[in-house]
């Protein structure tokens, strides 16, 4: 299944999450707390695929806004044992974002039949946009 055809199987929307990161404010943050802020936040792979050309602080304020709009479409939010980390941003060989839940996520998300998100995210050099939608099967 390609990744273009690959929601056809999925029919029922379970929620939908948006965030919207100020880049410039994201770039402060990330200078001024480097290595606490991104090991806290995004993965080992994250961090590597986000050197794969481009700006890297506008790919990580995406994956940021990624991660948010997803915590928000499950309700969650992070803390309570929730970690950034726990919502991994991934590359389809298309090059479009999905991602990859991990730990407690996966069980919330079991429970509320999430099978698959639909996955939008755009930056350019002052904001990084990002829009989730959680489907069943």
């Amino acid at each position: 299944m390609t990744d273009e055809t690959q929601f056809l199987n999925f029919r029922n929307v379970v929620a939908h999450g948006v965030d919207v990161v100020d880049t410039a404010d994201f770039a402060r943050l990330v200078n001024k707390q480097a290595s606490d802020f991104l090991d806290r936040y995004f993965t080992t792979a994250e961090l590597a695929t986000a050197d794969e050309g481009g700006d890297r602080t506008e790919r990580l304020a995406s994956r940021f806004a990624v991660k948010e709009a997803v915590l928000k479409a499950l309700g969650t939010g992070w803390g309570d044992g929730i970690a950034f980390t726990d919502v991994e941003v991934v590359s389809q060989r298309s090059g479009a974002p999905a991602v990859v839940l991990h730990r407690r996520l996966v069980k919330i998300a079991n429970e509320r039949g999430i099978a698959h998100w639909l996955v939008s995210a755009s930056h350019t050099s002052s904001i990084a946009i990002a829009s989730v939608i959680a489907l069943t099967a």
